[in-house]
């Protein structure tokens, strides 16, 4: 196993800010000082650069197996360690759905041959799997996905009486998308009948509006409470759900968290205007004192994770009209850099960004030795230069898909170097894909 040592790196990690060195040997974090000598170790001169422990994504969807037109394991967790995310949780809605536990270890499988970063695939619930669900090792898997929801197939969990029993018997954290059906498909009945169906994007929010999602994210929380669950809220896009979580205990007494994503963050419905079914993601971007709200959840404690719903569709598929488009969109690969791009208007600490992308997602998911840059951890880094900038062009994209809602933007900061447990997968541009990612393990009782 090969030794390398980084030097003079500016490590941000644990709410602290220092100049060290970092000793890597093999996949392990071997040594953190300030001045580490070591001849047979390979030196990476980091003075002028910020070492942070890589992002974990606690929300992608890959598309493999079965809508691989639109994405791939292998391009799209490329495409992650060329933005520092070093592990991702990919979600059940693919084709087949993994709902059963031999579909599930199918992509644990595909993912040992061909994926950069290290994975996890979430177990997935519908109104018939109860039982197969409740055989899944949970120390093996990141959790129990339930679409409350608008979903692919038949994965909508929407009878009552079995939501009753995932929440009163799941042996894991359950993370759930909550959207209110019926509100949304009187909304959209509502709208069609007024304006027709030739709708322009920005009735997206308000088809899928804060109702549907604070109605359906509400009764999560109260059965949360009433089976003391271990609840997950996934990409909270309203204000009017933030009063449904606190900031008055620690994190690792929390039973019920929540997720922020990227988009959610970056961008209003404002956008729809020039972006249109290219920023249509469910939940929908709603309005600037959402956006606002949620980031300001983000930095109070409210909301404990920031992570991507990194989503593929093609095109082709996105120029459909409105109505006919598919919602989603790809942001694995600009994540990271987009927190830094606030970071650098003063809207966010690195310290803030550190902990809300590996940090919080290790402490939820009880993820063994990752998340952290910690002497026996593996070492899931990432070093970042503040001071060069990022065009994103359709040439620099590594999606399949081929596009961004980041084209064009200039981003402040760039992604230097991406280190996948301990092996240099990202430098500068380049990649060495010698070496595969890990299925991540996970520590619960």
């Amino acid at each position: 196993m090969t030794k390398i040592l980084i030097k003079n790196a500016t490590i941000v990690n644990e709410d602290e800010t220092f100049v060290s060195d970092v000793l890597i040997d093999g996949q392990i974090i071997a040594k953190i000082d300030r001045d580490i000598t070591d001849e047979s170790a390979k030196i990476i001169d980091a003075e002028g650069l910020v070492l942070m422990p890589g992002a974990i994504d606690d929300q992608v969807h890959f598309r493999e197996p079965g809508l691989t037109h639109k994405g791939e394991i292998y391009t799209e967790a490329k495409a992650a360690v060329a933005g520092g995310v070093t592990s991702y949780m990919e979600m059940p809605n693919t084709v087949p759905q993994a709902v059963t536990i031999n579909e599930l270890e199918k992509k644990y499988a595909r993912a040992e041959q061909c994926s950069l970063a290290n994975y996890s695939f979430f177990m997935g619930g519908t109104n018939i799997n109860l039982e197969e669900t409740l055989k899944v090792d949970y120390n093996r898997v990141c959790g129990l996905k339930l679409f409350m929801g608008s979903s692919t197939g038949d994965m909508l969990v929407d009878n009552e009486k079995t939501l009753e029993g995932f929440f009163s018997k799941a042996n894991t954290l359950i993370a759930t998308h909550c959207e209110y059906d019926p509100i949304i498909k009187e909304n959209q009945k509502r709208i069609v009948q007024e304006y027709g169906e030739d709708l322009p994007a920005y009735f997206h929010p308000i088809i899928r509006n804060d109702e549907a999602c604070f109605k359906s994210s509400s009764f999560a929380v109260e059965l949360a409470k009433k089976h003391n669950t271990r609840l997950h809220i996934l990409h909270i896009s309203t204000a009017k759900e933030l009063d449904l979580f606190t900031n008055k205990i620690p994190l690792k007494q929390k039973r019920i968290t929540s997720e922020a994503c990227i988009h959610h963050l970056w961008f209003n419905d404002d956008d729809y205007k020039k972006k249109g079914n290219f920023i249509k993601w469910n939940p929908s971007v709603k309005t600037e004192y959402d956006r606002a709200h949620i980031f300001e959840a983000v930095l109070d404690g409210r909301i404990d994770v920031i992570a991507t719903d990194h989503a593929p569709h093609t095109i082709e598929e996105k120029q459909l009209p409105y109505l006919q488009a598919p919602s989603g969109g790809p942001l694995v690969q600009h994540s990271i850099l987009a927190m830094l791009d606030f970071y650098k208007q003063q809207k966010i600490s690195l310290e803030m960004i550190v902990r809300k992308m590996s940090h919080n997602v290790a402490d939820i998911f009880k993820i063994e030795k990752r998340g952290y840059i910690r002497e026996g951890f593996y070492a899931d880094l990432v070093l970042v230069d503040l001071h060069k900038t990022t065009e994103v062009t359709k040439s620099s994209l590594l999606y399949k898909c081929g596009w961004s809602p980041f084209e064009g933007h200039t981003f402040s900061s760039r992604i230097n170097k991406t280190f996948v447990n301990g092996h240099l997968v990202f430098d500068n541009g380049h990649f060495d894909e010698s070496q595969k990612g890990q299925r991540m393990t996970f520590h619960r009782l």
